[in-house]
């Protein structure tokens, strides 16, 4: 990945001290409340509280959480040298209109280095009729990185009428095409959705795309592909059932992933069932752990 001694030392802490510790990733994200609202935390409402967040975290063994300043400043200091912070520094609301995706900064890499933060996380919105202030805001980021040896990790979504028009933003052609601007781009690790087996309109994608067969690992392995050398996370999404879960984590490992960032489908569930999850997902990464070179 020709890193620079800082992000090899911060990726380190990732993914050889925490977590499964093997070289793969397991990361906690709670950024939802922002994208979407207090409604996430209705399955589960100990998980408005951020320190039960925290405490999953330790005691299911994740590599690192991923959240905004505010919850950053509030809880991350009892936990400092515990849990790697993955700081978000970009976010929206979900309450414009998708089409119109575009998200504002929330903080900066500054504040990552200030919080002891290992690793940046920015969401771009590929195809967005905004994406040309978001690539250049995404270039501003990447640059900070750069300067403050900062991991960055690019979240990359197809979004907007025009993706939609051209059979929808989990086809294999959107999400493929995200993961190629997100390593274009200058993305150390991108966090990208599963594409779908079949597009919206198969009929309305690009020629390449619209007579392609795949089963989900080839899918998904054709986008790592496209990711070069940036690593590549798979989101978990909405909540899903337990062996659904656990499946994707298998799909997404075989596919040749570096692992996975999966918030919903682990704090969703009540202590217990999320403990049991997290168990069951080191099962799965145990197995596809890589030595240092």
């Amino acid at each position: 990945m020709n890193l620079s001694i800082g992000k090899r030392t911060r990726l380190h802490r990732f993914m050889y001290e925490n977590g499964p510790a093997n070289g793969t990733l397991m990361l906690l994200p709670i950024d939802q409340g922002l994208e979407h609202g207090p409604i996430d935390f209705f399955d589960n409402p100990d998980a408005i509280d951020t320190d039960w967040i925290y405490r999953l975290a330790v005691e299911g063994n994740f590599s690192g959480i991923a959240l905004h300043v505010g919850l950053a400043e509030k809880y991350q200091k009892r936990y400092a040298g515990r849990v790697p912070l993955l700081l978000k520094v970009n976010g929206k609301t979900n309450i414009p209109p998708d089409d119109e995706a575009f998200s504002p900064l929330t903080s900066s890499v500054e504040d990552a280095v200030r919080l002891g933060a290992d690793a940046v996380g920015y969401t771009l919105y590929v195809g967005s009729p905004a994406q040309d202030v978001d690539i250049a805001q995404c270039n501003e980021v990447r640059r900070d990185c750069e300067r403050y040896g900062m991991p960055l990790v690019v979240w990359a979504y197809p979004r907007g009428a025009a993706i939609k028009s051209k059979g929808g933003i989990d086809s294999l052609y959107a999400v493929d095409y995200a993961a190629r601007v997100a390593c274009e781009m200058g993305a150390d690790v991108i966090k990208l959705n599963e594409p779908a087996w079949k597009a919206d309109d198969a009929s309305k994608l690009p020629k390449q795309y619209d007579s392609l067969a795949f089963t989900d690992v080839e899918g998904l392995r054709k986008v790592v592909k496209s990711a070069g050398r940036s690593l590549v996370l798979v989101s978990g999404g909405s909540k899903m059932g337990d062996e659904a879960t656990v499946h994707k984590a298998h799909v997404a490992m075989a596919a040749g992933c570096v692992g996975l960032i999966f918030g919903r489908n682990m704090w969703q569930r009540k202590w217990d069932a999320a403990l049991d999850m997290a168990s069951r997902i080191h099962d799965v990464l145990k197995d596809y752990g890589q030595t240092q070179d």
